[in-house]
């Protein structure tokens, strides 16, 4: 069953916009009739409840890709595709989750703090090193490392 674009965005709650963008990223694909339109299939709906899934748990749409790059471009991934993908994210997940448990945590340190500076927070520049040892912008782990905010 070919779905044009207005019923895949309607069904899939997202805009045209979107899914233009999901298609130009590689997310997705679509096929063209003789009236040069975009129709997709059906499996495409689970690729983009997928897609919004991953982002709400803050992956990059590069992860996102490089996940679905492993998946069939023109047919409905089989179960065991799926488990893999779910497999492949687990670590990640786990990782975010952690991170966000920390923040929890030690988000009401930041009441009344007075460190007025984010080169001194302890939750943003743990230990206040990351000004003489690292540039950029960075986020705290919970085992006191740090990552690279805008490579994530």
């Amino acid at each position: 069953m070919d779905m044009s674009v207005g019923e895949v965005a309607k069904r899939a709650g997202v805009s045209v916009a979107t899914l233009h963008f999901y298609e130009d990223k590689g997310l997705i694909h679509s096929t063209r009739n003789a009236g040069n339109q975009r129709r997709f299939q059906k499996p495409v709906l689970r690729r983009i409840a997928v897609i919004k899934a991953a982002q709400n748990v803050g992956m990059t749409l590069k992860e996102i890709s490089d996940a679905l790059g492993y998946l069939p471009k023109h047919k409905a991934p089989s179960r065991k595709d799926w488990e893999e993908l779910a497999q492949s994210w687990h670590e990640k997940i786990e990782s975010k989750i952690e991170t966000l448990q920390a923040l929890q945590t030690q988000l009401g340190s930041c009441i009344n703090c007075g460190c007025l500076s984010l080169e001194n927070c302890k939750l943003y520049n743990p230990d206040d090193t990351k000004g003489v040892t690292e540039p950029g912008a960075r986020l705290m782990k919970p085992s006191g490392s740090v990552s690279d905010k805008t490579s994530e």
